[in-house]
């Protein structure tokens, strides 16, 4: 039996792990949850899995799940805010943290889950951007395991087992190009919300399709790779294609390429990381080899989703430039789905931000949280308003 908790357990991640640990009841023992405002989701959680302990970061919520717990005589600590959610990263009984919340609020529970000796089954990227260097060293230091859930991490994990490490000439990340894929700049001008958030082929939450449409996701998937493969900027590719079949590669210095194959679907990887290192019977789809038609493979256009340039540069400066980056492009994401900026200006106001905001080679979790901090108020102040 392992004991797990999920961080996001009401978002696109957390509901695809709670749908594995449904079909796999007799491994899993569900002890700890966080939400944000999904109360009719959150109870649902709590009546279906009997979780020990949950944490809501909506105040409201909050209250309103606390006194339902206390009205149907549940025996559940209900906690609230970012110490709620620290505590339930540090659950002194559970195995391995699900990190599926969104964003830079993942790093510090995520680092205090490390430090408890937790293993982490990482959904969340922004952690590794932004504190990549200070993410692996803790974990290292505690002997956890970071396993990848993101389905392109995933399958660079899992072509890289019982190989050796410095044999390894490139990982490949592949993408699909999202929902304007061949399109120029002149293209996307007017482009909406709505045609944004119509990914072609995976099911994401509003900030992860966004990203995914402008590229940014793929930006920061590398440098997410560059720390946790140990493998150098020069050496992580990405390749457009559009099928989603091949879900990512790794080159072998004698020319060797083993890609990781499968459906669409998260649960997948999911599975893989909070069983690992043994697979378990699937909970998805098996491909159709004699329906799958052919596989395309193209290179990104870095001028016009110049987001996926900007990761490389971000990555390769390092320190808290990073931090510059994701914070700038999670409010910019913000400010596009509010309508308040166009499509075309999320790239520009975080190249502007990276030549604006100067960085530090020093990294600290006090560095990394200050710099995201000046970033997003700058960000709100000239756009937002």
């Amino acid at each position: 039996m392992k004991y797990i908790s999920i961080l996001g357990a009401t978002g696109s991640i957390g509901t695809q792990t709670l749908d594995v640990i449904r079909q796999e009841r007799e491994k899993f023992s569900l002890e700890g949850i966080s939400v944000n405002k999904n109360y009719d989701s959150t109870i649902q959680i709590i009546n279906e899995f009997a979780p020990k302990y949950v944490a809501v970061m909506d105040e409201s919520t909050y209250e309103s799940v606390k006194n339902y717990c206390h009205e149907a005589n549940k025996s559940i600590h209900v906690f609230y805010g970012m110490e709620g959610l620290n505590k339930i990263a540090t659950i002194p009984n559970v195995d391995i943290v699900v990190t599926s919340i969104v964003g830079m609020i993942g790093l510090v529970p995520t680092l205090n889950a490390i430090k408890a000796g937790k293993h982490i089954a990482l959904a969340n990227k922004e952690t590794l951007v932004v504190g990549g260097e200070i993410v692996m060293a803790e974990a290292k230091k505690n002997d956890v395991m970071i396993l990848p859930v993101d389905s392109e991490h995933g399958a660079v994990f899992q072509c890289l087992q019982g190989n050796n490490r410095e044999e390894v000439d490139k990982i490949i990340l592949t993408a699909s190009g999202g929902p304007f894929r061949g399109k120029t700049t002149k293209d996307l001008v007017s482009v909406t919300c709505d045609d944004a958030l119509k990914h072609p082929k995976w099911s994401m939450g509003k900030k992860i399709s966004i990203d995914s449409a402008t590229l940014m996701n793929k930006g920061l998937e590398v440098i997410e790779a560059h720390w946790l493969f140990g493998i150098d900027y020069k050496n992580i590719d990405v390749v457009v294609h559009p099928q989603s079949i091949i879900h990512s590669m790794v080159q072998y210095v004698d020319g060797s390429v083993m890609a990781q194959l499968g459906t669409t679907d998260m649960k997948l990887p999911i599975q893989y990381a909070i069983n690992y290192p043994r697979r378990q019977k699937r909970v998805v789809d098996t491909l159709d080899f004699y329906n799958l038609g052919s596989l395309s493979f193209d290179k990104p256009d870095l001028e016009t989703f110049k987001c996926l340039k900007l990761a490389y540069e971000a990555g390769n400066t390092g320190g808290t430039m990073p931090a510059i980056l994701n914070g700038s492009n999670e409010i910019a994401v913000e400010l596009f789905l509010e309508k308040k900026i166009s499509f075309l200006k999320i790239a520009d106001i975080i190249e502007e931000c990276m030549n604006k905001f100067s960085y530090s080679s020093k990294l600290t979790v006090e560095d990394i949280l200050q710099t995201d901090s000046d970033v997003r108020k700058y960000v709100l102040k000239t756009y937002g308003e």
